[in-house]
């Protein structure tokens, strides 16, 4: 598996700062910023959610072509849109860029090679920011119910930008600590690029089979 470089180095500091943002950036008005990446057009490929839902499926193998970090950056926003349990957003996301720590990740990841990707998501469960008076099993409940969101909205933005993507669930959840040095849990890893070969997606359930009502 080859190593890949980021396209941009304007962006190898360890705090995350998307290429571009308004001219007139406020910190303290909410969502500004936000709104400002994801409407930026340039780059998306399907508008259409549906068509991007049917297209989606999970690459093992990714060329060597740069993902665009104006792509990156709307991918993390997608991620930001996600519904969470009272609006606390109980998760955080590791944006990998370092490329000895990718290789360990694959080590983390049950040496599966991929892991070693062009864009590398960590979402992480953060229980201590869901503020509800609730038992801490049921908080931590929210954390990875907000994280999978998160990181399925930023797997179906990956996919409408042109891009392919794995979700990774089988780790060791200790070393993949150890390996971005946090005290969250990981949730899920998931590994964003550009596909060698576009392929269809697999054969699903029957929805008849799949549903089941009641009354």
């Amino acid at each position: 598996m080859r190593d890949f470089e980021p396209d941009d180095e304007s962006i190898i500091s360890q705090d995350y700062e998307p290429l571009d943002s308004p001219k007139d950036f406020d910190p303290g008005m909410p969502n500004q910023l936000l709104d400002y990446v994801l409407r930026t057009t340039s780059e998306i490929i399907d508008t259409d959610l549906f068509a991007v839902m049917a297209k989606r499926r999970s690459t093992r193998k990714f060329s060597d072509k740069p993902v665009e970090t104006t792509k990156i950056d709307k991918i993390i926003a997608a991620a930001d849109t996600a519904p969470t349990a009272g609006n606390y957003q109980g998760f955080e996301i590791f944006y990998v860029r370092n490329l000895e720590k990718k290789k360990l990740l694959v080590e983390a990841c049950n040496k599966q090679p991929y892991v070693n990707a062009p864009v590398v998501l960590i979402f992480c469960k953060n229980p201590s920011r869901v503020k509800f008076n609730f038992p801490d099993y049921v908080l931590k409940k929210f954390a990875i119910q907000d994280a999978t969101l998160a990181a399925g909205y930023s797997q179906l933005a990956a996919q409408a930008l042109g891009l392919s993507s794995i979700w990774i669930g089988m780790f060791d959840e200790q070393k993949v600590m150890d390996i971005i040095e946090t005290d969250l849990v990981p949730s899920s890893v998931l590994c964003i690029g550009y596909p060698e070969q576009t392929k269809f997606p697999k054969p699903r359930r029957n929805l008849k089979d799949l549903v089941h009502v009641t009354w």
